[in-house]
Formats: C-alpha cells, structure tokens, sequence
C-alpha cells in the first residue's frame, strides 16, 4: 500500500472518528446579583450539525422565560394543576430571560420566538450550516431567577436552585425536538460538553454535580464547573449548605436529602449498596460524581410513605432513608445513562425506575409490608391491607385508576398525562409490565435484556422501543408491545367452570375483555402452588385438561403478577361447595380479597333539626377498588325524634373502554327520614346517567346526561292543613349538565325538563365565575325556567326566588320545613338566588333571573340581584336587592348581608340578624370533591 493512500485512510478514519465523536459545547460565564436575582450571562455554543440536511436556523430551549407572564405554556399549565399562585403573584416572584445580543462566529444574528412559545427561541443563521459543520454562537442575556415556591426551582430566602437556566440547544431529529416548559422536569438536551463560570457573593456556596474548582475575591467566589457528556446542568447556589458528601463507591454522591438519625458510615453503605444494585441492571455510571437534590425528590416522591402518619412511625429509619434515596438515585442514574425525549417516550425510563425498585425492596426489604408496622397494630393487622407486602402497592394503584377508567396508555406523551397518571399510575403500570414480562419470560430474560440494552446505549440518543432489540425470545411479545403500551386494555380472565372426569380436570377459561395476554394457570392444595402452566392466545376461551393430582382449588393470576381489571374471578373449587364463599365482615374498608364476599360496616354520623343526630351504621360492598355492582344500606337511628331512619341505594356502573361515552350509570336509591317535626318521608328514585368522555385526560370539563324518576310518600300532619298533592308525587326528571371548573374560569350549565301528573316545566341554569387580572372575582348567575304546564293547588312545585322548597329532596337543608328562626336561614343557591325574603317568593308561570357578585378584598365581596317573577293572573314583579357576601369557600361556607331590596334598606329594619343568609355544607364527600380537584 503506498504512501498516499495510507495517509487518506488515516485522515478517513480521523475524520470520521470526529463525526462519531461530535458533541456541542457550551462555555457560561454568569455572575449573580443577589440583590435583584439576576444572572448576567455571556455564553458560547460550539453548535455540531449531525443531521444530513443543511441548516438555516437552529432552536434553542430558553425555559428561564417561561415565567415571564400569567399567559406562558407553564403559566397555564399551572392553572390546569388548579393553582393560582403563579397567575396573582407579584411581578418580582416571577423570571424571564432578556437577550441582549446573539452572535455567530462573531457577526451579529437575529433571533425570534413566539407569543405562544416564549421559551423557544429560533435562532436566524446568516449562512446554510453544513453537515457536520460546527458553528460559535455568542450570546449575552438576562435571566431574573423566579421564586421557587411555583416549580421549587428558584430563589427562596437562603438558596438558588437553578435548572434550565441557561440557553439550551434543541435536538434535531426528522423535525426539530421543541417543547415548552410545563415543570415536567424533561428537558430534551443533547449530551454537551461544559464549562462554567459562577461568580457569586462571597456568603454562597455552590454544590453541583460537576467538577468545580474556587478562586477566591474579597467580595465575590468564582467558581469553574467542568463536566464532560452531560444532560442539563443543576446548580444550587446556597448560604446555608445542607448537602452532604458521601465517597460511596463507584459514584461519589452529594445530597441534601439528609437522615439526622442515620450517620455517615450507615447512609456511605446504604448508597454504595444501591450503586452496586443498580449497576448490575445499568452497569457504570458514566461520571464519578452525581448531585442529588431534595427537590428532586420532592417532585417524585416516593407515595405510600409520605401519606402514612409520620407519628406512628410506620416504616424504620434505614428503609425510610433508603427507599427515598434509591427512587431518586434510579432516577438520576437513568438521565444521565440514557438520553430519551421524556416528552414523547417516558414509558421506559418511567417503568425501569419502578421494575428497579420492585427488585431492590424484594430483594432487601421482602418482609416490609404496604403499611409498614401499622399492620401489626391491633385490630390492622387481620385486614387485607395489612398483610400485603411492599410491591403490592403498585398492582393496587394501577387497578385503582384502571377501575375508575382513568387510565391511559403508556405511550401517551407527557404532556397529554393526567397528574394522578403522571405521578403515579403510568410510572406503575410501566413498571408492572416489566415484572410481567420478567415472570412470563423466565431465565433472567428481562434482566438480561435490561444489562444488554444499557450496555450498547450507554451515553447515546435512544428510544424505548429499542429494549425488544435485547430481549432474547421466541415468545411472541405483540400483546405487550400494542395492547400493554399502546392502549388502555385491561386484561381479565375468568375460570367459567371446571368439569371432573376419572383422571383429569377439563378446566374453561374465559377471556372477558378484548385484551389477550398470557395468564398462567394454578392448581393449589391447602394455598400451596402445586402445579402451574402458562396459556397463551385465549381470545374468547379455551378448554384445558390437566391431571386431577388432588388439587382441592384452581387460580388464575394467583401471585397477581399481571396486572388484571378483576381478581375476584380468578378461581374455582374443584369440589362444588354450597357456600363458595362465605361472607366476611369488616370494619370500615379493605382490599378485596377473591376468595370471600365481604360486606363493610362503618358508623356514620349526620345532622337535620328533626330527627337531631342521626346515628348509623352502614353496610356495603365497597373496597377501596371501583365495583361493577354497589350496594350501600345504612339503618340510623334520631337521636332528637326517637325514631328509626336510613337510606339505601343500588348501583350498576359500566366503563367502556372506547367510543364517545365515558360511563353509564343505572340504580335506585332511597331514603325514609323526617321532612318535619315528627313527620317521616319515604323516598325511592331510579335513575340513569351518561357521562360522555372527555376529549383528554387533562381536560376538566364534564358532559352528563341523567333522567330520573322520584317517588315521595310523606306522613301528613295531624295539626296543620296541607294539600295532599305535596305529600305524595312522582315527578320523572331529564337533564344535561356541563361543567369546567377552572381554577381561574368556571363555567357550569345545566338544563332540565320536569314532568308530573300536574305540571311539567323547564328550567336553565348557567353559571359563570371568573377571576380578573387583580385576583378580583366576578360572579355571574343566570336563571331562566317556565311551566309547560300548571295545575297545582300550591306554590310547593313552583319555582322559588330565595329558598326553593326541595320537593325532589336532593339540597343538604338542615331544616327543610323551617319558616323562621336560625335554620330558615340556610340558603341553597338555586333556581331564583335571593337572599332577601321579599313579598313575591314564587312563580308559578316563569321566573328569570341574574345573580351577580364582584369581590372587594379576599373573600369580602358585594352582590347584586335582579329577578322577573311571573304568577298567574299577576303582573310580573321585578325583584332586586344587594347586599355583602363572605365567600369563605365558595359553595361550601358563605354568608349573606342584605343591605337593600324591594324592602328598602334592610341594613336598617328590625331583626336584621334574623336576615342573615348563610351557605353550609357538612357532607364530607362534597368537601373532598372539592379538594381534590385538578389531580385526577
């Protein structure tokens, strides 16, 4: 070979080396002022083109000016989540990124973003950028650190958190790879390498997961980060440092999530123990340094400790320490292991974090139960809930929200997830499949997979289907691949019947959903597994024959490997039993347990004048998992009337799975206590709704339609008159409700068509509240309902213009049939919506009216009303009034203060106090609705 030629294949295997080998480079100098938390930038960005196209313009991700407004994709992302303390906050709490100047290869550029993507910023080349050609991009900017009370990144009394603070280049692939910043921690960044330049005040340290070395000032530290193939770049900035260092070995850890009661040697071994378990999956860390901060943690926390009452101290200190740590550590040891868009392909990061987890606490933690030493409390430990261990947490979550038909499928993007999905569910079901695939695979298939998979990608782009590249298997694995990621299809499998001849079982086993998945059948004797065969391809049914072998039970699913909608079909007897299975009884609530019909009791406790405090005791079916088929019965006993009451209901609720509508609801309910004093009502209503689905998991709107039939039959009184067309009717209902409540705009809209043997009437309600721009809310309420028909003898039916009559008994009044006194007080905002109590109280033709309320200071706000009251062969009677409204809880607890009206100025009359208006709910139910709006 001559010379030549052995000198250009050199250069071709340099330069091709070079291409291999290109990585961007990022150089910051930032100086922070700690008086007005800005950092002053100057940064340098050797930008590689990797693609095989030319370039015109490069993206780069500036989610530092994501909180320049209240009108940001992460501003309204916020508002999703149902808070509002980023969209009312002072203009100081929030940041922005101000760019002065942009520069490439020292000539000046131009640069745009959008009002929709402030946070993206398209950079303008002033020449194409060839492949594998590199640019200097220069710029010189502003960033104003936010408060960390909105992401926890931020700038609090003592310390700086940053993340995302700095010019990010985006990543290229067939489009370019921009997305806002919507606090989902998932900035998609190429591996870079960099350095850093922190000037600070002198009181501030810097801890950071790159090298760093210190040159001190008299006024101000400079300190110089060095990290080579990093993600994004996480500095804490700190007066007061908590983070600790520990030489755990291979990776040196720094952290301020701390254990005062573990010392240094126990927390060194801990982390050393879960770096080496995780290198066994991962294999090396790429760095000899990693950061971890709280924050981290605090934003994927580890549930199931942090609900636990901390007093009763349910778990030890090590498994406490160790479990947070682990999750984290996982965590950060995948993002830096592994580049994936956690945008648009989480479901692996998301299921390796819980697989890992699931095989850390098996192996080291298998005693630890769900709930920790609670469960050897006495009268806890007999519960289901009680003897599961640890890693049953996860199957029962993912049943929880697959049962509640809140779930969605794993490949969904991030940002298309629910909270509770996000947080929770999808990183569990992901999980759960790996372990699935694990069992099903056997011989370490999945771990070794897992071993070979980050081997070949370690430091490298990567996507999540890539893992079936290493699964080595001749087991057909589509089911998981479409049906287990790509859907929300719940497997559930069913023993149908099981025939005994001389020698063998024919066993039937049903599919009863439109989701086949292996499932692996179990003959037990006495709960000992004594036989167990996979079966697999079962789309509708299939007939298995298996030797007898004295099984005394046959189970499916029996480990509850696979995470199936119902497990309480899974088994047989083999000898047919009168009683398969024998009721259980239990206090309150618990798991479902397959082999019993359990009923739960619980005391309850409610309030009305008449029947005083109503005692009870309610039995039902209900666990902690959404049924099918409900049913609730609660006897109680008044204390105040001295007489028997209680309330029952049935329930068939179904979910399908696709299509428009969401859930569809039959059942009857009923109830028998005191409308009066010592005056009893029966009440029995069938009804039936449909809840249509909504266009996605994040939106917050619901569309419903019920119809319903009511019965009352009421005691009448022996000492006052009263027509009997108000003491037994049945009225048949049909209506639409729509609702969005947001945080910032509510809107609500119902319309209804009642029908009786003597009248028929509709009616319309909307309602809208919206907050202004000053955190002032505007209430508005519109009422508009007529009679079709009216041949009432009273005004018991008609619509009323303060205080509606509750024929149909649906509004939580705590003494309905009051006329006076405190109770008659209680105001229910329906139909007309006075406070006042004026002269025209009815219509029995049409009333309209509009409730209106603007707020002052907090929770102090005026009213205004206005009414058009239509009764037959009167004029119509213009009602009006206002007055101050305490908005403590809207809907929950308000007060009303009439101050002038159709009767003149209340403020002024005798036994003002007795016109006081005042909203109470004290039905817990509605108070959690309340609260836990935005996180499903």
């Amino acid at each position: 070979m001559n010379k030549t030629l052995k000198f250009t294949l050199l250069l071709s295997v340099l330069f091709l080396n070079l291409c291999v080998g290109q990585k961007n480079n990022i150089s910051i100098t930032a100086a922070l002022n700690s008086e007005t938390n800005k950092l002053e930038v100057y940064q340098e960005t050797l930008y590689y083109n990797t693609s095989n196209n030319s370039l015109n313009s490069i993206y780069f991700h500036n989610w530092a000016n994501a909180y320049k407004d209240k009108n940001t994709p992460l501003a309204i992302r916020f508002e999703e989540k149902n808070s509002k303390s980023f969209h009312f906050t002072k203009e100081k709490n929030r940041g922005y990124s101000e760019i002065k100047s942009i520069n490439i290869n020292n000539k000046l550029a131009s640069w745009e973003s959008t009002k929709e993507n402030p946070d993206i910023l398209k950079l303008i080349l002033n020449q194409p950028l060839q492949p594998n050609d590199s640019v200097k991009i220069t710029a010189t900017y502003t960033v104003k650190i936010p408060k960390d009370k909105f992401t926890r990144y931020g700038v609090n009394n003592y310390e700086y958190n940053l993340r995302y603070w700095y010019l990010a280049p985006a990543i290229l692939e067939k489009n370019w790879k921009t997305f806002s910043n919507l606090d989902l921690d998932d900035l998609y960044i190429d591996f870079c390498d960099y350095d850093i330049t922190l000037n600070i005040p002198k009181e501030y340290t810097v801890n950071s997961d790159l090298l760093f070395t210190v040159k001190e000032d008299k006024f101000t530290n400079e300190y110089r980060l060095l990290g080579s193939n990093r993600p994004d770049v996480e500095v804490n900035i700190t007066q007061l440092n908590e983070f600790s260092s520990y030489n755990s070995t291979p990776v040196a850890i720094t952290t301020n999530l701390n254990s005062e009661k573990l010392n240094l040697v126990v927390k060194t071994n801990i982390l050393t123990r879960e770096l080496s378990f995780i290198e066994s999956y991962l294999g090396k860390f790429p760095h000899k340094k990693l950061l971890i901060n709280k924050i981290s943690y605090e934003s994927d926390p580890v549930y199931g400790l942090n609900q636990l009452p901390s007093f009763l101290e349910p778990f030890s200190d090590i498994f406490e320490w160790d479990i947070k740590m682990f999750k984290v550590l996982v965590r950060k040891y995948l993002e830096n292991k592994f580049l994936f868009n956690q945008r648009d392909d989480i479901w692996l990061i998301d299921g390796l974090q819980t697989y890992l987890m699931m095989q850390y606490v098996e192996k080291f933690y298998p005693e630890v139960k769900a709930l920790g030493n609670i469960s050897k409390f006495w009268g806890v430990k007999k519960y289901n809930l009680a003897k599961i261990n640890y890693n049953a947490k996860y199957d029962f979550v993912y049943q929880f929200a697959s049962r509640k038909n809140l779930d969605q499928p794993l490949t969904t993007p991030a940002d298309s997830l629910s909270n509770f999905n996000k947080k929770i569910a999808n990183k569990y079901k992901a999980g759960l499949g790996l372990r699935y695939l694990d069992s099903y695979l056997g011989e370490a298939t999945i771990k070794n997979a897992i071993v070979d998979f980050s081997n070949q990608n370690s430091s490298k782009k990567v996507e999540s289907k890539a893992i079936f590249n290493y699964i080595n298997t001749t087991k057909d694995l589509e089911w998981f691949k479409i049906g287990y990621l790509q859907t929300n299809k719940k497997p559930d499998y069913t023993i149908k019947k099981v025939e005994k001849t001389d020698d063998s079982l024919k066993v039937i086993v049903e599919n009863k959903r439109s989701f086949t998945t292996p499932i692996k059948l179990y003959g037990l004797k006495d709960n000992n597994i004594k036989y167990q065969k996979w079966l697999s391809e079962i789309d509708t049914s299939a007939t298995i024959t298996i030797a007898k072998n004295g099984f005394d039970k046959l189970s499916l699913n029996y480990n509850s490997l696979l995470p199936e909608y119902n497990l309480r079909n899974n088994w047989k007897n083999v000898d047919k039993k009168l009683v398969t299975r024998p009721i259980q009884f239990r206090f309150l609530k618990d798991l479902e347990n397959p082999y019993y019909n359990q009923l739960f009791y619980k005391p309850v406790f409610g309030y009305n004048y008449y029947n005083g405090i109503i005692l009870g005791m309610t039995f039902s079916n209900q666990t902690y998992l959404n049924k099918s088929i409900n049913f609730k019965i609660t006897p109680s006993y008044g204390t105040k009337s001295n007489s028997f009451s209680g309330s029952y209901s049935l329930r068939y609720e179904y979910l399908p799975e696709n299509g428009k509508v969401n859930k569809i609801l039959v059942g009857v309910a009923g109830g028998h206590y005191d409308y009066a004093e010592g005056l009893p009502y029966n009440q029995i209503v069938p009804y039936a709704a449909l809840e249509f689905r909504k266009k996605n998991y994040r939106d917050i709107s619901s569309n419903i339609i019920s119809t319903s039939f009511t019965f009352v039959d009421k005691t009448p009184s022996l000492t006052e008159t009263q027509d009997i067309e108000t003491l037994k009717y049945n009225v048949f209902n049909i209506g639409y409700g729509f609702a969005k409540p947001n945080i910032i705009k509510d809107l609500r809209f119902s319309t209804g068509l009642e029908i009786s043997d003597k009248f028929s009437k509709i009616s319309l309600n909307a309602h809208y509240r919206t907050l202004t721009n000053t955190n002032t809310q505007f209430d508005f309420r519109l009422f508009a309902g007529a009679f079709l028909s009216n041949n009432t003898n009273t005004d018991f039916f008609s619509f009323a213009l303060d205080r509606p009559t509750d024929y149909l008994f649906r509004y939580d009044y705590l003494g309905r049939s009051e006329t006076s006194g405190f109770l008659s007080q209680q105001i229910i905002i329906s139909e007309g919506g006075f406070k006042s109590k004026l002269p025209v109280a009815y219509a029995n033709q049409w009333l309209t009216s509009i409730n209106t309320s603007i707020g002052l200071w907090r929770w102090i706000e005026v009213y205004n009303d206005t009414a058009l009251v239509k009764n037959k062969y009167e004029k119509v009677y213009f009602a009006y009034e206002n007055g101050v409204r305490l908005n403590f809880v809207q809907d929950i607890l308000e007060v009303y203060f009439p101050v002038y009206s159709n009767l003149g100025w209340e403020i002024t009359q005798p036994n003002y106090a007795s016109k006081i208006r005042f909203v109470l709910v004290l039905k817990p139910k509605k108070i959690f609705n309340f609260l836990k709006r935005g996180f499903y």
